[in-house]
């Protein structure tokens, strides 16, 4: 089958073909046809399978006729992330070269004055994330009342954000009479209950089992030491042919402890994480997109449906909490049918995170075990001291050792001193004046009494 044979318009086939596509994936085979017909739908399919196609395709045809009022935008794209909000905008600009329609991209850190403008124009299309699009609804800067399509991309992902109360309350601003499309790897029982409560007698296709890693990536674990795994991956970076990959971190710290790290070892490397300002935020992303940067250190949620073209590795340096979030790291190579390779460094603590990972997957991971540190990890160099520096240092040790010992040594209690001198190169206990007076003639030999 080809896209002709989607219902596509000649507008949208050309764009296509200039793209370079031919053929559709099978998300994009049975979606769009039942986007088309105007049918609610349920997608589920692994990050990588053309999802967002399956939807902006269809949306560009059937917004093709009619245009937007002021602030009234006529669909409505929600996306838990920024990248992906973007991702979604530039699929429009692409797909959309030979139609008038107009987009707005609403999402935090990028001004809310220039956003504004556009929605006092018109847009056809809104793209946003939750926060950004409540906050802008509650300033009065925005209407919901003529939305038409609705799409919620990325469902599970906006559950692990916590982003569905957001979504619910932005449903209730919407039209009853709306076409809603539900994109999501997974179908968990909370996305189940919001598929059953807004969308009506939807369309379920389902383009591969849930959560299964894509066959094009060989995935491999390596066992590690937890104060191995910077060495090792530095290792593992040396040893495979990469032509860039993504580093995958738990935690927001280690993504930027990471990616310095790499940076300071002569590594092309570079962190991407949400607490960044939006402007470098896509400044890093292009560069890593252009190839000036090889490496990607990175959290969950700034890499979730990133589309970069041949990413060779994916090396997760923590194991993910949530096993879903594996498959989806993986995901980000071997796309489009190229081969790929990934990489988990395990630790000892994360026997619980491998188990669930091999039950969900259905199958044993091939697993290694890494040299220790002492067998090849890098350690720390210290600098030459010279024969000065040794010697002052040892008079340091042998002052602090005098200071240690005299601190250690019984206190002597001070009492009044005789009068009397004392012999010169003798010393002896002196006592006070009447005592010492008695001890003085007791003591002495009787022929030099007085």
């Amino acid at each position: 089958m080809d896209f002709a044979q989607l219902g596509l318009g000649d507008e949208l086939l050309k764009a296509i073909a200039e793209i370079g596509y031919t053929t559709p994936t099978p998300i994009q085979e049975k979606a769009i046809p039942i986007v088309l017909m105007a049918r609610d739908l349920i997608g589920l399919a692994q990050t990588g399978t053309g999802k967002t196609a399956s939807f902006t395709l269809p949306m560009i045809e059937m917004l093709s006729s009619g245009r937007a009022r002021s602030r009234m935008p006529r669909s409505l794209v929600l996306a838990p992330t920024r990248e992906l909000a973007a991702q979604v905008a530039e699929n429009f600009d692409k797909y959309g070269k030979y139609h008038k329609l107009t987009k707005a991209l609403l999402v935090g850190g990028e001004s809310m004055g220039d956003q504004i403008k556009i929605l006092e124009k018109g847009a056809d299309v809104l793209i946003a994330t939750p926060g950004r699009l409540l906050d802008l609804f509650d300033r009065g800067q925005i209407l919901l009342s003529d939305i038409k399509i609705l799409v919620i991309d990325e469902a599970d992902r906006m559950l692990d954000m916590g982003f569905i109360p957001d979504i619910e309350k932005i449903i209730t601003f919407i039209p009853m009479t709306r076409q809603t499309l539900l994109f999501s790897a997974t179908m968990q029982p909370e996305i189940k209950n919001l598929a059953d409560k807004f969308l009506s007698n939807p369309k379920s296709v389902s383009v591969a089992p849930p959560a299964s890693p894509a066959a094009t990536v060989d995935h491999r674990m390596i066992e590690v030491a937890p104060k191995d795994k910077k060495y090792v991956l530095r290792d593992l970076i040396q040893r495979e042919n990469i032509k860039n990959a993504f580093v995958f971190c738990n935690r927001k710290r280690d993504v930027d402890m990471l990616g310095k790290w790499l940076s300071d070892k002569g590594f092309s490397a570079a962190a991407l994480h949400g607490d960044m300002v939006q402007s470098k935020r896509t400044e890093t992303l292009q560069s890593f997109k252009d190839g000036k940067i090889s490496l990607m250190v990175c959290s969950d949620v700034a890499a979730r449906g990133l589309d970069v073209s041949g990413v060779s590795h994916v090396f997760n340096y923590d194991v993910p909490f949530n096993a879903d979030d594996y498959v989806h790291r993986i995901g980000r190579t071997g796309r489009a049918g190229q081969s790929g390779k990934a990489w988990t460094l395990a630790t000892a603590d994360d026997e619980k995170l491998v188990a669930a990972i091999v039950k969900l997957v259905g199958r044993d991971i091939p697993t290694e075990k890494a040299a220790t540190a002492s067998e090849g990890a890098e350690a720390p160099s210290k600098p030459a001291r010279s024969e000065k520096t040794r010697k002052s240092s040892r008079s340091d040790r042998s002052e602090s050792h005098s200071r240690e010992d005299k601190s250690s040594e019984p206190k002597l209690v001070t009492v009044k001193r005789s009068s009397r001198p004392e012999p010169s190169g003798r010393r002896y206990p002196v006592l006070p004046d009447d005592e010492g007076d008695k001890f003085h003639e007791d003591n002495m030999p009787a022929f030099l009494r007085k």
